[in-house]
Parts: structure tokens; sequence; C-alpha cells
């Protein structure tokens, strides 16, 4: 039986980066305009998707549910990165720290699933296109979207359950610019190597299934794409899913690079830039990159505007 709660701890300190207070107010101004040019741009992605009728379409109602995720994630990390930053040590409560990780786990979780059913998704579209709109369905996509966020939500409640029921006593002490999961853990005086090992009996496999079936389906798109005679024809059914691809290469990279490979004699400066890359450089990226890539929603966006001004000027 798991015995309740017993914090010692009632207040952590966040380290951050280990530089001047010069280098931190440049480094806060930066991550201050990242945050948001993140929030205008995924959240404008989401007003484009469900004002634009031309955009109501499978990938793109998928598109928004992605925006939503980092818009979430960024808004848990980088507030506590531009604390730490402007005063150079963050204090944050225990249970903010364990929310900030539990809504951190949420996140990343729900977005590895919405990138393996976007990655279907493209599957249907390339090798499949006379019967993809009658499978991917409106009634299909909302399941698929229901799905990605209680798995993502389940993921993370079975990670954090244990995990807030160790016993906290000591340092209070976080060399990283949010609660994440190693350091978190290695504040407990309890012994760790049974919520370490079911973390990992749960996690690894659900991960490693999702990736697989990320890689199968690209295995199939990109044997379709070949099999296509004319280079006008290829190209243009791999720009429908090179997007993807990137953001996936991106997610997954940053992903394996801090959590799968070994930790020993690694630098903890280094981590911190992974940890960046993934929670602030990707939700930035996300929306770039699909718009940058895909002229459809250049278009849409070029007509949302002139529309938007329009209307302004009217009521003026």
């Amino acid at each position: 039986m798991l015995q309740p709660n017993i914090s010692i701890i009632a207040k952590i300190h966040l380290l951050g980066f280990k530089s001047s207070q010069n280098l931190n107010y440049v480094l806060f101004t930066i991550f201050l305009i990242v945050y948001c040019l993140t929030l205008c741009g995924n959240l404008l992605m989401v007003t484009l998707v469900t004002h634009v009728r031309e955009l109501h379409q499978p990938m793109y109602f998928f598109l928004t549910q992605l925006s939503i995720a980092d818009v979430l994630l960024t808004t848990d990390v980088v507030p506590s990165l531009l604390h730490v930053l402007l005063h150079k040590v963050g204090i944050i409560s225990f249970a903010a720290c364990i929310a900030q990780l539990f809504i951190f786990a949420f996140c990343e979780g729900s977005e590895c699933f919405l990138l393996t059913v976007m990655s279907y998704d493209r599957y249907l579209a390339i090798c499949n296109p006379l019967r993809y709109t009658t499978i991917m369905n409106h009634n299909l996509c909302l399941k698929l979207i229901v799905i990605s966020w209680l798995l993502g939500f389940s993921l993370s409640t079975v990670e954090m359950t244990p995990t807030s029921l160790l016993e906290y006593c000591g340092p209070n002490t976080i060399d990283h610019f949010f609660c994440d999961m190693p350091p978190v853990l290695e504040l407990s005086c309890s012994d760790t190597s049974g919520v370490q090992l079911e973390i990992m009996l749960i996690s690894t496999p659900v991960l490693f299934c999702v990736f697989i079936i990320i890689i199968m389906s690209y295995s199939y798109i990109i044997s379709v794409i070949l099999k296509i005679s004319s280079s006008t024809g290829r190209q243009k059914a791999f720009s429908t899913c090179s997007s993807h691809l990137t953001v996936v290469s991106i997610f997954y990279g940053t992903l394996f690079g801090v959590y799968i490979l070994p930790t020993k004699g690694q630098s903890l400066n280094i981590n911190k830039l992974l940890s960046l890359l993934y929670t602030v450089g990707t939700p930035l990226m996300n929306p770039v990159i699909y718009s940058l890539r895909n002229s459809h929603i250049i278009k849409t966006f070029g007509t949302f505007k002139i529309n938007f001004l329009q209307k302004i000027q009217k009521e003026i």
C-alpha cells in the first residue's frame, strides 16, 4: 500500500541558468518575445481553421489540437523560465512544482499521440486517397482527438500518482528552469527505484508503439511516393506530409536526446538547452513550419487578413 505523501519540502528553488544578470535580462527579453510569438502563432492557427470553411479538413483539425497542446505546454513552462531569468532563482511551492510536472507530462503525452494520429491521416491521404474522405470522417476525427487527449491524461496520471506519493525531505534545489521528472525524483528521500521502474515499464512500450506506427506509416508513404511516375506528382505528394515529418523529427529527436541517451557525464547546460528546444522552440516552430510549407494556409491567411481589416474599417 502506498502511504500518504509526507512532504517536508514546502518551497523549491529553481536555479535556471548560471549566467550574469545582464545576460539574464537579454535572455528574458528574447524568451518573452518568443513566448508572445508562440501564443500568437498557435492561436492564429486555431482561429484560421475554426473560422475559414476551406480549412475544415481532418489535417487542419488535428493541427489545431497540436497548437492547443503547444500553447498549454509553453504556458506551463515559460512563465517559470522568465521568473528564474528575472530573479536569478525561481521559488515555487512543492504543490505547484508537481502540478507543473503533471501538465508538462500531459501535454507531451497528448502531443505524442496527436502526431501519431496525424501520421495515420497522412498515410490514408496518400496511400488510400479514394477512400480517404469516407474513412477519415468527422466522427472518426473527433474520436481520435478525444482518445489522444485521454491517453495523454491517463499516462500523465499514472506517472505522477506514485511520484507525488513519495517522501520529499530535501534538498530543495533543482538545477533546472522548470520541474522535470529526473530532478524532482532526486529531491526524494524515499527509494525511487520502484517509481522509476514503473514509469519506464508503462511509458516505454507506449512511446515505442506510437513511434513504430509513425515509422510504418511513413514507410508506406515513401514507397507509394516513389512509385509515382512524374516528378511533379512526387513533389506534390511529399509536400503534403513534409511539414508533419519535420515536426515529428524535431519532437522525437529532442526527447530522445534528453530522456533516452545516457546522461552520465553529460553537461547540465546541454540538457537544459535540449529542454529549451522542445519546451520553447518546438511550440514556436510548429505553426511556422506548417504555415511556410503550406501554400493553402498562406493564401487563406492573406484572405482572412484582408477580410478582417475590411471589417474593422467598416466598424470605424
